[in-house]
């Protein structure tokens, strides 16, 4: 590079937490919420405050029920399937983005 000329910006470094969720634009990533919810889907945009839209989403409910005669904990899980959600940053409790090979 000669001198004078402006440093080109490297685009997929990680150099803020919030780096790592702008790399996975348009992927598909795991948001584990509140509340037992888990999501799946296309990260289409997000925010400071990780409120996100989130496209081909497939949410999964975890719930746990007591037997009343044994007192073990049974564990049930629902699933449903959502074109396109919103998902308000204060429910995210962990973001992880798409594999990557390399």
């Amino acid at each position: 590079m000669a001198d004078g000329e402006p440093a080109e910006t490297v685009i997929n470094t990680v150099e803020e937490p919030l780096d790592l969720i702008r790399l996975s634009l348009d992927e598909r990533i795991y948001v584990k919420m509140r509340n037992e919810r888990e999501l799946r889907g296309k990260l289409h945009a997000y925010d400071q405050h990780l409120n996100m839209i989130l496209g081909e989403v497939e949410e999964t409910i975890t719930t746990v029920e007591v037997d009343e005669e044994t007192y073990e904990q049974i564990y049930k899980t629902s699933k449903r399937t959502v074109p396109m959600l919103f998902v308000r940053g204060d429910g995210v409790i962990l973001v992880s983005p798409p594999l990557r090979a390399g």
